[in-house]
C-alpha cells in the first residue's frame, strides 16, 4: 500500500466546492489530511463535502471579506488545534480591456484574487507559527506572466498573488516560522469557473477551441493535474522549497 504523503495533516482549501479547489480537497482526503473546504456557494458546498466524505467539513465563507476570514480560522482552530495547510484557491475570472472595465469589477477581482490570499496568508501564519510550522499554497496563474488585453484585472490581480507569495515566503523564512510559502500557476483548468469566462463570450465554443489550441501538449488541463502539484508542495518532500513558482500548464507559457 502506498504510503499517505499528507497523513494526519490538517488542511484549509478555499473554492472548495467544484474545480481546482474540489480536486485539491479530494486527493488531500486521500492522501490522509483532513479538510475544511470554504466557498460562497452553500449549497454546492454543503454537497461537495458530503461527497468528500467524514474527512471533510464545509464552511462558507466569502473570501474578500475579513470577518469570513475570521470565523473560517475560528473553526480551524476549534476544530484541529491547529493548521498545517493552508491553500488559497478561490478566485475569479471577469473579463474587461482597459478601456470598457468599470471600478466595481475592477475591485472585485482585486477582493476576490488578491485581498484573499493576503488575509488567508495571514490568518494561517498566526496559526502555524504557535504550532510549528505549515505550507501555505497560493493560486496563481500563467496570467501572472503572460498578458491579454481583455484580461486587465485579473493579469494584474494574479502577478500581484505570484509577488505577494515571495514576499510572504521571504518574511516566514527570515522569522523562523518553518512555514514555506508557494504558489501554482495554472494554464486552463476545466472548471466551473471557465464556463463562466466562456460565458461571457458570443462565440464561447471558438473561444474554447482557441484555448485548446494555446497548449502545445494538446488538451487544457484537469483539476488532478493541479491537485497533484499541491500535495507534493504541502508534503515533508518540499521542505525545502519556498518563494517559488510551480507552472502547471501544459507549455501554454511558452507558446
Amino acid at each position: 500500500m502506498a504510503v499517505q504523503k499528507l497523513q494526519g495533516k490538517r488542511a484549509i482549501v478555499t473554492g472548495g466546492a467544484t474545480g481546482i479547489g474540489y480536486g485539491i480537497a479530494q486527493r488531500f482526503i486521500a492522501e490522509g489530511a483532513v479538510v475544511i473546504i470554504s466557498d460562497i456557494d452553500q449549497p454546492g458546498g454543503i454537497a461537495a463535502a458530503q461527497k468528500l466524505g467524514p474527512n471533510c467539513e464545509f464552511v462558507q465563507q466569502d473570501v474578500s471579506l475579513p470577518a469570513d476570514w475570521e470565523h473560517l480560522f475560528a473553526v480551524a482552530d476549534e476544530r484541529f488545534s491547529g493548521l498545517d495547510i493552508m491553500v488559497n484557491v478561490a478566485g475569479v475570472t471577469l473579463m474587461g480591456t482597459i478601456e470598457d472595465m468599470d471600478v466595481e469589477t475592477w475591485d472585485k477581482t482585486m477582493g476576490i484574487n488578491l485581498r484573499s490570499c493576503f488575509l488567508g496568508c495571514q490568518g494561517a501564519i498566526k496559526l502555524m507559527k504557535a504550532d510549528g510550522g505549515g505550507a501555505i499554497i497560493n493560486m496563481a496563474s500563467v496570467s501572472s506572466f503572460k498578458a491579454q488585453p481583455e484580461l486587465v484585472a485579473y493579469n494584474a490581480s494574479k502577478a500581484g498573488v505570484d509577488m505577494m507569495t515571495k514576499s510572504v515566503a521571504l518574511h516566514c523564512a527570515r522569522s523562523g516560522y518553518g512555514i514555506n510559502v508557494n504558489s501554482i500557476n495554472p494554464g486552463v483548468i476545466q472548471t466551473d469557473m471557465l464556463k463562466k469566462v466562456i460565458s461571457q463570450v458570443e462565440d464561447g465554443e471558438a473561444l474554447m477551441d482557441s484555448y485548446k489550441a494555446m497548449h502545445p501538449i494538446g488538451r487544457i488541463g484537469e483539476p488532478e493535474d493541479v491537485a497533484a502539484m499541491a500535495v507534493y508542495l504541502a508534503s515533508e518532500e518540499a521542505s525545502f522549497i519556498t518563494g517559488s513558482a510551480f507552472t502547471v500548464d501544459g507549455a501554454l507559457g511558452l507558446n
